[in-house]
């Protein structure tokens, strides 16, 4: 019966929620009329990942990106969006996206809009993808009410072609091939570098609280290494579920590799971002101390032959876009390839 009552009330408030943002656009849509007058007629029809036709602006200038895949897309195609969302288990965006997205305002985490925000900010489109809050069809309905709202991929999804997906969203095709180019470019030049080490395993590896999870192939991390021709162990050598894959301390042994990439989301969680913690490569580090008191963890071949290498896990170990595997490549050209702690 409590539990009941706590629902009824959670889903009270997120219909006063949205009932507010409803007022709030309604509002400034009245104080934008000259600029959404000049934009009528201006629109075009996208086919978002479901193939589902979307009218969207011809040019959207007040887009709010709802997860790290879309905010990612959005800031490699240079343009900054009108808000976006904390990343996965953050009160901010990723580490690796704050230079670029700045003083972008936050409008709530992935799986949790606040609406009340959005419809203050009067979006002319929002970007939602498979890791924010696709399952929620009440969730996405609403946003639907405050500005056309695209789905742009699913968790797992090869990370190009979500990209391509927003970069047609924005009308920035052309800009969005560059992107690509560029990328295809950085993993010539560093596969190149590779050479010594394509006869060793790499394992990537999120420690949260007192255990470990793999990061399998269908991740953009796990997509990065299998281009760059990095070789998993043959227990990872496979696709998950698009999210991370939990490892018992009594298997342990799972995680080992000849290298192990080691982040962290630190202590926080998506459902509670406000736990603490930090997902940089130095909050690695600390939780990659607090493994080795795990029995077990001080026998994994990577451990003994010190080559684990800390990461910075909201790049690493979550989700993303362009910019992000734009970090992993270059991670592993510093970290590994420059780095003389590392060579084989």
């Amino acid at each position: 019966m409590l539990t009941m009552r706590r629902s009824a009330t959670h889903w009270l408030f997120v219909l006063l929620a949205l009932l507010m943002a409803l007022f709030l656009f309604a509002c400034s849509s009245e104080d934008a009329s000259s600029n959404n007058a000049a934009g009528e007629g201006n629109t075009r029809v996208v086919k978002d990942s479901d193939g589902v036709e979307v009218t969207v602006p011809e040019r959207p200038q007040r887009v709010i990106t709802f997860s790290e895949p879309t905010l990612d897309s959005v800031l490699a195609l240079g343009v900054k969006p009108a808000g976006t969302v904390a990343g996965r288990g953050l009160t901010t965006v990723p580490a690796y996206l704050q230079e670029r997205a700045g003083d972008t305002p936050i409008v709530g985490s992935v799986g949790q809009p606040n609406f009340e925000a959005i419809g203050a900010l009067n979006p002319d489109m929002i970007l939602v993808d498979g890791t924010s809050v696709n399952n929620n069809p009440d969730v996405m309905a609403a946003l639907g009410e405050i500005a056309p709202t695209v789905m742009t991929g699913y968790a797992g999804g090869d990370w190009r072609k979500n990209f391509a997906i927003v970069a047609d969203a924005m009308n920035m095709n052309e800009e969005g091939k560059k992107v690509l180019e560029e990328h295809d470019r950085l993993v010539a030049e560093t596969s190149a570098k590779l050479e010594p080490f394509k006869d060793k395993t790499f394992s990537i590896v999120r420690w949260q609280g007192n255990g470990a999870s793999l990061i399998l192939k269908e991740l953009p991390a796990g997509q990065s290494l299998e281009e760059l021709g990095l070789k998993r162990p043959a227990n990872q050598d496979k696709f998950g579920g698009g999210h991370s894959e939990p490892v018992s301390n009594e298997n342990l042994g799972d995680i080992d590799a000849d290298y192990i990439f080691f982040g962290t989301l630190g202590g926080s969680s998506v459902g509670n971002p406000n736990a603490g913690g930090n997902a940089d490569s130095n909050a690695a580090g600390a939780s990659l101390d607090e493994a080795r008191q795990v029995p077990g963890f001080d026998q994994l071949t990577a451990v003994r032959d010190n080559h684990v290498i800390p990461v910075e896990g909201s790049a690493w170990t979550s989700t993303g876009g362009p910019l992000l595997v734009q970090k992993i490549i270059s991670d592993v050209d510093t970290l590994l390839v420059q780095n003389p702690a590392m060579q084989p």
